[in-house]
């Protein structure tokens, strides 16, 4: 096989047809950065799922001496506070409680807030900070069991569910992660479509040198080859493009923004961004190849 002459016809194949290359290069490149962004986005939903979902999922807030609650009558007392704690620990739905203090909750103000809240003339102190129960349970899901088994207890302010408060960025990360597959599985269709066309084209403009080559006996895959090549090309393209586009995405939008904005939740990193780079390696040229090893068939009688 002459390598020289497979090479050669890569070359004008890619320049004759350069337009339609372009396009399916772009096509490539948008459905490519949409597939591997909804990989990102399905990663960091188990990140957060896995975060939140085994960590403090609901807190109960005890009666401080200022609380806003018209059922507080005053500042917790230890036997309401005992008997709060009884009815947690006999609910089948929990796994472990951590107790937090008053000087621990305002600890963890000023953690949060630094210089805010130090010194003598700080307008919060820990005696207005309220006391508080965390919860573990063994299922995040059941959190309303142990909710309306503590509500309406003496002593409690309020029930707090750390998923309702992450709602919102749930549902986000759901819609970006299907509408990002949506259109990019549109895209895909559009990519396979510009192969089909592109192989079309490229067996009418060459037909005279496919017929000659029946003629003296070439193999199927000397035939082939160029428009494989031609396909292994635009595919390489695409997915560097694709590459680039998500390593940008994680460097301006993941690490310099999400990551300082949002620092309280565990953001996808290298390991997430080199699987949705596997995931269009082997996408983007399963994309290109198949269509054109189907159509040669089809167009080139080999």
């Amino acid at each position: 096989m002459q390598l020289r002459y497979v090479f050669t016809e890569l070359g004008i194949g890619l320049r004759r047809n350069l337009s339609m290359h372009v396009a399916v290069i772009l096509t490539l490149f948008v459905s490519l950065s949409l597939v591997g962004l909804g990989v990102l986005l399905n990663q960091e939903a188990k990140k957060v799922s896995d975060q939140w979902g085994s960590q403090l999922t609901v807190t109960v807030y005890l009666c401080s001496r200022n609380d806003g609650n018209p059922a507080c009558t005053g500042q917790v007392t230890d036997s309401q506070r005992s008997a709060i704690q009884k009815v947690i620990d006999t609910n089948s739905q929990v796994d472990s409680t951590e107790f937090i203090s008053q000087q621990r909750a305002f600890q963890t103000l000023q953690e949060q807030f630094p210089g805010k809240y130090d010194g003598p003339n700080s307008p919060i102190t820990a005696a207005d900070m309220p006391q508080s129960i965390r919860i573990t349970l063994k299922d995040p899901n059941q959190f309303r069991d142990v909710e309306s088994a503590v509500v309406g207890l003496d002593g409690v302010s309020r029930v707090q569910d750390v998923h309702k408060l992450l709602a919102p960025i749930y549902n986000t990360i759901s819609r970006l992660k299907w509408g990002g597959w949506g259109t990019a599985i549109v895209l895909v269709v559009a990519a396979l479509l510009l192969v089909a066309n592109t192989i079309r084209l490229a067996a009418f403009a060459r037909r005279r040198e496919i017929g000659i080559m029946r003629l003296v006996g070439a193999s199927t895959l000397y035939i082939a080859l160029p428009f494989l090549l031609e396909a292994l090309v635009t595919a390489v393209i695409g997915f560097a493009l694709a590459a680039g586009a998500l390593a940008a995405f994680m460097e301006f939008v993941v690490k310099r923004q999400l990551s300082h904005d949002l620092s309280f939740i565990t953001w996808v990193g290298h390991s997430d961004y080199t699987w949705a780079l596997i995931w269009i390696a082997v996408l983007g040229p399963l994309l290109t190849l198949i269509p054109t090893l189907v159509l040669t068939r089809k167009y080139l009688k080999v």
